[in-house]
């Protein structure tokens, strides 16, 4: 390790989240001109990666990937950490800034199965592998006599289960698969219709401590606008409806033209009903954009929709 390190980045282990952090350490080092061997990683585990035998949202949801590093990261331990944008929470840790995100990757979903190529193509009774409500929801709400299986675990090991036959299907982001090289692996990208992603899915998410301003500055210069712009209205949307692990909730907002295009989703978690909303603003309105569609789509949910704890 060099004697002068630069910066130090915190990230989980898994290779997803190790080929995130290099691709993040690739880009500072073109922007500022560093040595790439100056900036360190460091691997933290979390209580999401430690937890596989049940439902996250079953031990606390939200958060769970990211508390550890944050920990480390106001500790002093590390000075900026690399997250998946749709782990993070709607209410950021006191003293802990979203520095920024990186370009957003492909934010569909991929059908993974020995099977079929599409979910209506899959044998009657056959068995989807997923942890997330909203993935669960909305092939349900296609295949309603799907059979759900619990399956967490990294992408590699969900990938074998879904092509050993264990499970039918499983689902994952096509943006971890092209991340990790195995995009080849995908029987088929789902139609955003049909699949409307979680909010920030796609999207590497920087934070620093918020007073640290040669860290924040330093991300500064490989954070992409457009990119903020669209998560910014999707995690509004998202805290607006106060949403947890407990109710599949999906939300993409696209940058196209100079207006910003918010689509949002709501469903029974038995796939029975969805609720859509659609709204379009300024950039610069993005989190009223996201906020204000929460709210009219929060208004009209009928009663028992949203999950409660």
């Amino acid at each position: 390790m060099p004697s002068s390190v630069l910066l130090t980045l915190g990230t989980r282990g898994s290779p997803l989240a190790l080929a995130q952090a290099n691709e993040t350490r690739r880009r500072l080092s073109e922007a500022h001109g560093w040595d790439i061997d100056r900036i360190a990683l460091k691997v933290i585990r979390t209580s999401g990666d430690a937890i596989q035998d049940r439902p996250l949202a079953e031990a606390g949801g939200k958060g769970l990937f990211t508390k550890e590093i944050d920990l480390a990261l106001l500790a002093g331990e590390i000075d900026a950490a690399i997250h998946s944008a749709k782990d993070l929470p709607t209410l950021m840790p006191q003293g802990v800034a979203i520095a920024g995100f990186l370009p957003r990757e492909d934010p569909r979903d991929a059908l993974i199965s020995a099977l079929s190529d599409t979910i209506e193509g899959l044998p009657e009774g056959a068995s989807l592998g997923a942890a997330s409500l909203r993935r669960q929801a909305q092939a349900l709400r296609l295949r309603p006599d799907l059979k759900l299986e619990l399956l967490r675990g990294n992408v590699e090991t969900r990938l074998k289960k879904a092509e050993s036959g264990a499970v039918g299907a499983t689902l994952l982001a096509m943006a971890g698969l092209k991340r990790l090289g195995l995009v080849h692996r995908a029987r088929a990208a789902l139609d955003l219709d049909a699949f409307l992603p979680a909010p920030g899915q796609g999207a590497i998410a920087l934070t620093a401590r918020a007073a640290d301003a040669r860290a924040l500055q330093g991300l500064a210069a490989i954070a992409h606008a457009e990119t903020y712009a669209e998560l910014t209205a999707e995690r509004a949307f998202l805290a607006e409806l106060e949403g947890s692990c407990r109710t599949p909730i999906a939300g993409l907002a696209r940058l196209e033209n100079g207006r910003l295009g918010l689509k949002g989703q709501v469903l029974r978690t038995d796939g029975s009903e969805r609720f859509d909303i659609e709204a379009e603003g300024a950039p610069a309105d993005a989190a009223r954009l996201g906020r204000e569609a929460g709210r009219e789509l929060a208004g009209r949910l009928p009663a028992g929709v949203m999950a409660k704890g």
